[in-house]
């Protein structure tokens, strides 16, 4: 059974950063497309950035110029390092393997909250 366990958040002032961490287990994530995404209060879970097999991200625009995703496949995690954060960043951040469509293959693990505040 596939397990996705997200862990770095907190709490941080605006333009500050943070680095996400997402560990896989039960399936090697080299195989895997990988994505971040982020779920805000009263909003729907949106995705965030994807990493592809051979480790190119796709950035959506909102976190363009701010964000980075990599991937450490030996020890089959995916880091999300935020910088410049803002108030409107606040929320929980997940990750999941993705299809070819970048559609979510596995259940959703618990997150890690993510809060920019002053």
């Amino acid at each position: 059974q596939v397990q996705l366990v997200e862990s770095g958040g907190g709490l941080v002032q605006p333009g500050g950063s943070l680095r996400l961490s997402c560990k896989t287990s039960g399936a090697s994530q080299s195989l895997f497309r990988m994505g971040w995404y982020r779920q805000a209060p009263g909003k729907q879970r949106e995705s965030v950035a994807f990493s592809s097999l051979t480790g190119a991200e796709t950035l959506a625009a909102p976190v363009k110029g701010r964000f980075g995703m990599s991937r450490d496949n030996v020890n089959n995690i995916v880091y999300l390092q935020m910088d410049r954060l803002k108030p409107e960043d606040t929320a929980v951040y997940y990750c999941n393997q993705v299809g070819s469509d970048y559609s979510p293959l596995r259940e959703w693990g618990q997150g890690t909250q993510v809060t920019v505040s002053s």
